[in-house]
């Protein structure tokens, strides 16, 4: 009994050795083996990190020189500013002498291609009080007929349907102004004569109005 006793102590004892002697170097293989695997992961964290800002900065890089183009080019021709450039050239030739064009052919033309803030002004409350006043003026008292136009464009675009005010800045609507456009255009020049007699002191401001609204249906359809 005591011989057993003491070769099971005996083999306790050896096992605790051996698990002893064998601990430390599971634990330092351990911390060895985590150490390098965390200095592995920080290493590929810190090349990504550096791969996404490097790509970030070109990114941006090229949306910077991309929009600079864009504004640098489309800004002086956008259809905002060719409607802006047709609406006053309209309202300049409807006060223009020189000329003997049908002015009420830039009454539709005004409702095609006026800018879309000077349509909701029409259609709202300021716009419905200045075309009912303007009614009120026509019927009791006379009017020259270049005043009287802005009060018809006035009217027709307050009473114009939907499938008409649909055709704004549609490639229809493009068409249909290109149209008028040229026709006055035509009807200038062949009433006049002859390419002089358009630029002459009487006739230039009116040439020039007609070479604008020509120009600016020409870009609205491209």
């Amino acid at each position: 009994m005591s011989s057993l006793t003491l070769v099971s102590s005996n083999s306790l004892l050896s096992s605790f050795n051996i698990n002893k002697n064998n601990n430390p170097i599971n634990l330092l293989s351990l911390k060895n083996s985590n150490f390098i695997s965390f200095n592995n992961t920080c290493h590929h964290l810190q090349t990504d990190t550096r791969k996404s800002r490097t790509s970030y900065q070109i990114m941006k890089n090229r949306e910077r020189k991309g929009s600079l183009g864009v504004v640098c080019y489309s800004s002086p021709l956008s259809p905002h500013t060719l409607q802006w450039v047709s609406t006053i050239s309209s309202a300049v030739l409807v006060l223009a002498k020189g000329t003997a064009i049908p002015k009420s052919f830039l009454v539709p033309l005004f409702a095609l291609q006026a800018p879309k803030s000077i349509v909701s002004w029409i259609k709202g409350e300021y716009g419905l009080w200045t075309a009912f006043l303007a009614l009120l003026v026509r019927l009791f008292l006379s009017v020259p007929g270049e005043l009287e136009l802005p009060f018809m464009a006035m009217l027709l675009v307050i009473v114009s349907p939907y499938q008409v005010v649909d055709l704004r800045g549609t490639q229809a609507g493009a068409i249909i102004s290109l149209i008028v456009a040229g026709y006055l255009a035509f009807q200038h020049f062949s009433r006049l004569g002859s390419l002089r007699k358009a630029f002459d002191q009487g006739s230039s401001i009116a040439t020039l109005a007609l070479i604008a609204i020509t120009a600016a249906s020409c870009l609205l359809l491209i």
